[in-house]
């Protein structure tokens, strides 16, 4: 779809959601995300309208835009933000205009001392015999006892500043019952209240998430790899999951996301989850708790057709390209490899698919039709690297069900390597084996473990890992495709 851009009026293909926004009961179009953030800053026009005080002003800070309840709403100052957050919780008009207290914010933790010393101050002059501060000086003010500012002004309270200064330091922080001693004396309000603020220490890390940090740095793949084509019946959902077993079997953690709504990924391994990628994406649960282990080493995040919903969800946020990487960023700790299993099409998911990767791998069947779809998966690896900024490249083009009989297989293989060079695994030879796989629940190393297709994705784990193929089953491969297509030869002479 052809458009102009509202901002800067050049000609562009809207490809992307974002470059299409309904606003005013009108559309407007963007040709990059640069233009897209000068039209909600208002640079275009002569400003935004500050939804707290009708002011009309340009945004220049993040924090004047606010997301409240899937809207952006402007706020030209931190008073007027704070006013839209605090509607937005439900605040009421009384609780907003009453004057608020110093004491309830730990600032004014430093208030409470001067009181005690100044009845310390005439318990001294009172008693002169009397050489030590009395007991009520060190106990905690209660909270009944707690008086605004402006009330200790009008009592003729010294102000704070004539206090002598309390050291708030890590030495008096660190330790929280090193005030309590009776060598360092009564331990002060703001003392206290400084020792339960101090963060907790986290806790050591454990010996086997070293040993994972450990195996990362061997592998010589990416560690967020996407499995992505154009093209359907290409074998996606076959290699996502037959690469994924293969680098579990190899001691890796490995986490596969199901990004497809067909949900192949849960069919082919078994597995009937409760929850999805939707409870993930929309509820903002964590990877971790909606992935569902099915073998060792190896956790699925399914999904189901609840994607068609998060789509929508996606469309209205304001950065919806980069939501998935969001909710997966923190799981990347917890795994040695994430794995995404993309449908045949260019959709919002697989948008945020490839903003989350950092390679991609691509199946390619080897017929011409197949061929076709690499050149638009080549463009749209480009429109990622300009249009959402993210630096994300082909990893590697895998030939699959390949038939060393079949002169168009033969070809395709030819084309690949001739364009791609190293970037070209070694073909997947067509089996029945690899058909059967998924209707018993089994991977095709449990299925078949000596056929042609389980060689075939161990030689490709393997790669993978080490970043090179070994030549004995380069040489293997070569000689079994030579013998067929002699075969073949032979046959039809």
């Amino acid at each position: 779809m052809s458009e102009t851009c509202t901002v800067c009026g050049r000609g562009f293909e809207v490809q992307f959601r974002y470059q299409m926004e309904e606003r005013d009961n009108a559309f407007s179009f963007f040709c990059s995300q640069a233009c897209h953030g000068k039209s909600l800053r208002g640079e275009t026009t002569s400003g935004v309208v500050c939804d707290c005080c009708n002011k009309r002003f340009v945004v220049d800070l993040v924090s004047q835009v606010v997301r409240i309840k899937g809207e952006a709403r402007y706020a030209c100052s931190e008073g007027c933000r704070s006013q839209l957050l605090a509607e937005a919780g439900g605040l009421r008009l009384g609780s907003a205009m009453a004057p608020v207290s110093v004491c309830e914010s730990p600032i004014a933790a430093p208030a409470r001392p001067a009181r005690a010393g100044r009845r310390a101050g005439l318990a001294r002059s009172a008693a002169p015999s009397v050489a030590m501060r009395p007991a009520p000086a060190a106990v905690a003010p209660s909270p009944r006892s707690r008086r605004p500012s402006w009330s200790r002004r009008r009592s003729g309270l010294p102000p704070v500043s004539v206090l002598p200064p309390v050291a708030v330091t890590p030495s008096s922080v660190t330790p929280p019952r090193a005030a309590q001693s009776p060598a360092a004396g009564p331990a002060t309000p703001v003392a206290l209240a400084a020792s339960e603020l101090a963060p907790t220490p986290p806790p050591a890390p454990v010996v086997e998430s070293q040993a994972r940090v450990t195996a990362m740095r061997t592998i010589s793949g990416p560690r967020r790899m996407a499995i992505f084509n154009h093209k359907g019946g290409t074998g996606k959902t076959t290699t996502s999951v037959s690469v994924a077993a293969g680098l579990a079997l190899k001691g890796y953690r490995v986490l596969l996301v199901d990004t497809d709504s067909q949900g192949n990924v849960g069919v082919s391994l078994g597995v009937k989850a409760e929850k999805t990628l939707y409870h993930c994406l929309v509820m903002g649960l964590k990877p971790q708790d909606v992935a569902v282990k099915v073998r060792e080493n190896l956790d699925v995040l399914p999904s189901n057709e609840t994607l068609a919903a998060a789509e929508l969800y996606l469309a209205g946020r304001q950065n919806r390209d980069r939501v998935l990487r969001d909710r997966l960023v923190a799981a990347s700790s917890h795994y040695d490899v994430i794995l995404l299993d993309c449908s045949p099409s260019l959709s919002l998911l697989n948008q945020n698919a490839l903003v989350f990767a950092d390679g991609i791998l691509v199946p390619v069947a080897c017929d011409f039709l197949s061929l076709v779809g690499v050149r638009q998966v080549i463009k749209t690896v480009k429109n990622v690297n300009s249009l959402l900024r993210h630096p994300v490249q082909i990893h590697g083009v895998l030939p699959t069900f390949y038939d060393a009989r079949a002169r168009i297989c033969r070809d395709a293989w030819g084309t690949l390597k001739e364009h791609f060079g190293d970037r070209c695994f070694q073909p997947i030879r067509s089996t029945t084996r690899i058909k059967e796989a998924p209707a018993q629940g089994k991977t095709i190393f449990e299925h078949a473990p000596e056929s042609h297709a389980a060689l075939d994705y161990q030689r490709v784990v393997e790669r993978l890992v080490t970043g090179r193929c070994a030549d004995a089953d380069v040489d293997a491969a070569a000689a079994a495709a030579k013998d067929e297509s002699d075969g073949d030869e032979a046959m039809t002479g």
